[in-house]
């Protein structure tokens, strides 16, 4: 699939790029989740410890929402881009939310970045973007994964990968490194040599995985989990999340910072931790919101 901008494309996006006057604002958080079909992320996907901590950073706490869409899908369908568009609309609508911060996670973040790329796709992407300041994308898979290549491949490792990425969903197609490099390069903003997405999106990456069963921080985020990154992590870069290569995470948009550069200890975050209330991540996206 191509599609690509026309000069009322360019246009729009430079416009939105100028941005709002902000007076008397209204900040909402939004929580977008990555793969998966969900229809409970607050319990299945983010869990309420690290969304409670962060929500508490908004001026109301009580303006906050999570996306809940069926992420199995091309980020351009009605079920991803289509259904997060929709979501937040309503959101910012019902809040009456002038300033939104959102906070996407692996895939979560491709799919935002298609609304922010694409503003004449969806006539509710330009008050999206035009609401959003700013996307803290954790451990975005914005050049894909050599994983997902793996299991679409159908060899010996597809088992081994079932859990993490589900066998051979359109998601799963569309984050093979070759096919993101082609939608980056024709559909996506925020890459190297690609325009500049209208709004900031800053990515946190996650460097290693560690899984020592000795040591109880290890078991933040699940055990189990932890244990089956650091496994899928022989299979990537010596900087990876157990998931996605640190150069994936890096590909769009700005690094905010790398893992061990703020987390208390200077932990890493495994690929499963970046979603999690794990080494003061909640505080550090709670804190950021009055920036």
């Amino acid at each position: 699939m191509r599609i690509t901008a026309t000069g009322s494309t360019a246009a729009l996006l430079l416009s939105l790029a100028a941005g709002p006057a902000w007076g008397a604002d209204v900040v909402g958080v939004a929580f977008v989740h990555g793969t998966g079909a969900q229809t409970n992320a607050t319990q299945d996907y983010w869990q309420p410890a690290i969304i409670d901590t962060v929500r508490q950073g908004l001026p109301n706490s009580a303006n906050y929402t999570v996306i809940n869409c069926d992420f199995n899908q091309y980020m351009w369908k009605p079920e991803a881009a289509g259904c997060l568009a929709g979501q937040l609309t309503s959101f910012i609508n019902a809040r009456g939310i002038t300033q939104l911060v959102v906070i996407t996670h692996s895939n979560g973040g491709n799919v935002m970045r298609w609304i922010l790329s694409n503003p004449t796709y969806d006539s509710r992407y330009p008050k999206i973007i035009a609401t959003v300041r700013k996307v803290n994308a954790l451990a975005p898979s914005s050049a894909g994964t050599p994983l997902a290549d793996a299991v679409i491949n159908g060899n010996t490792f597809e088992t081994s990968l079932g859990w993490l990425l589900g066998f051979s969903t359109d998601a799963v197609r569309m984050q093979q490194v070759g096919h993101m490099a082609t939608y980056n390069a024709q559909n996506l903003y925020g890459t190297a040599g690609r325009p500049a997405l209208p709004r900031p999106f800053r990515a946190v990456v996650g460097s290693d995985v560690e899984s020592a069963p000795w040591n109880s921080s290890n078991y933040c985020g699940g055990y189990a989990q932890n244990v089956g990154l650091e496994f899928t992590q022989n299979w990537l870069d010596s900087c990876s999340d157990g998931f996605l290569n640190c150069s994936s995470q890096r590909a769009a948009g700005s690094t905010w910072f790398t893992d061990t550069q703020r987390t208390q200890n200077g932990k890493p975050l495994s690929h499963n931790q970046s979603r999690r209330e794990c080494f003061g991540l909640g505080g550090i996206l709670r804190n950021d919101l009055a920036q």
